[in-house]
C-alpha cells in the first residue's frame, strides 16, 4: 500500500534560495518539507470533521518562547491559516482540512540562526503553508531573482508572486520506505511584514495534490484574508 503527497521544494526563504542559486549553481539550497501526518489524518477522517492545529508540550514551549521574544509562533500561523472558510477561499468549498499543524524551526544563515515558524494545512485538493522569516532581507528586488516573478501589493504591503517546483513523495506504508519524483508547481506569495519593507517576510504557498497548476486568484484571496489576522501584522494606512 502506498500513499503519494507533494511537498514544496524551496529554501528557507526566497532571498536565501536566490542567493544559494547564485553562489552554488545546481545546489539544493533548502530543506524539504514533507506533508505527512498519518495519525492526524486518520483521526480527522474517522470523525468526519476538519482537523485542528495540533498543540503538544513542545508546541506550547515554542509558543511561549516566541511570545517572550515578540515573535509569532508556528501554532499561531497554523491557527490563522486553518479558518473555517479556507476551503471556500481555495475554491473547493466542499472539502475540509485533513491535517493542520505548526512548527517552530530556524534557518542558519551566515552563522546566525533565523527563526522561521510555519503553519501547514492540507486538504484533498490543496496544501497551504504559511511561514514567517525574521531575516533582514527586504522584498524589493526579489522579483529579479525568482521564477515567473511578479510584483504585487497585499493589504498595502509590497509582495512578490513566484513559482517553485514541488517533489512528489510516495510512501510505502507497509515497508516504511519512500520514493521521490518531480511534482507540480507551487505558487508562493512573499509579503513584507510592514509597508516600508524593512526586512523579513511572510511566505504563503499553495500547491495541488494532482500536480495541476494552482489558482493564483485563490492564493491572493487567502493572503488578503489571512495575513491581517496574524499577531504583529502592521495595517497599512
Amino acid at each position: 500500500m502506498t500513499e503519494e503527497v507533494a511537498a514544496a521544494e524551496k529554501g528557507p526563504n526566497a532571498w536565501a534560495q536566490a542567493i544559494a542559486a547564485l553562489v552554488v549553481v545546481g545546489a539544493l539550497g533548502g530543506a524539504l518539507y514533507v506533508i505527512q501526518q498519518n495519525d492526524a489524518k486518520a483521526a480527522a477522517e474517522a470523525a468526519d470533521k476538519p482537523a485542528t492545529c495540533r498543540v503538544d508540550d513542545e508546541d506550547e514551549k515554542a509558543g511561549q518562547a516566541a511570545k517572550a521574544a515578540k515573535r509569532v509562533s508556528g501554532t499561531q500561523l497554523c491557527t490563522a491559516l486553518n479558518r473555517t472558510d479556507l476551503p471556500t477561499l481555495l475554491g473547493t468549498p466542499t472539502e475540509h482540512a485533513r491535517t493542520a499543524y505548526g512548527s517552530d524551526g530556524s534557518v542558519e544563515t551566515g552563522g546566525k540562526k533565523i527563526p522561521s515558524p510555519e503553519g501547514t494545512v492540507q486538504l484533498d485538493t490543496y496544501t497551504v503553508k504559511l511561514s514567517r522569516s525574521y531575516d533582514d532581507f527586504p522584498i524589493a528586488g526579489m522579483q529579479d531573482l525568482l521564477n515567473e516573478a511578479q510584483t504585487k501589493t497585499v493589504a498595502g504591503h509590497p509582495a512578490v508572486l513566484y513559482s517553485s517546483p514541488t517533489i512528489a513523495i510516495q510512501f510505502d506504508l507497509g515497508g516504511g520506505k519512500s520514493q521521490s519524483a518531480p511534482g507540480g508547481i507551487a505558487r508562493t506569495l512573499v509579503v513584507a511584514p510592514d509597508v516600508k519593507d524593512n526586512g523579513g517576510s511572510y511566505e504563503l504557498s499553495i500547491w495541488r495534490q494532482d500536480n495541476a497548476r494552482p489558482d493564483d486568484t485563490a492564493l491572493l484571496r487567502i493572503a488578503q484574508q489571512v495575513l491581517p489576522t496574524i499577531p504583529g501584522w502592521t495595517t497599512a494606512r
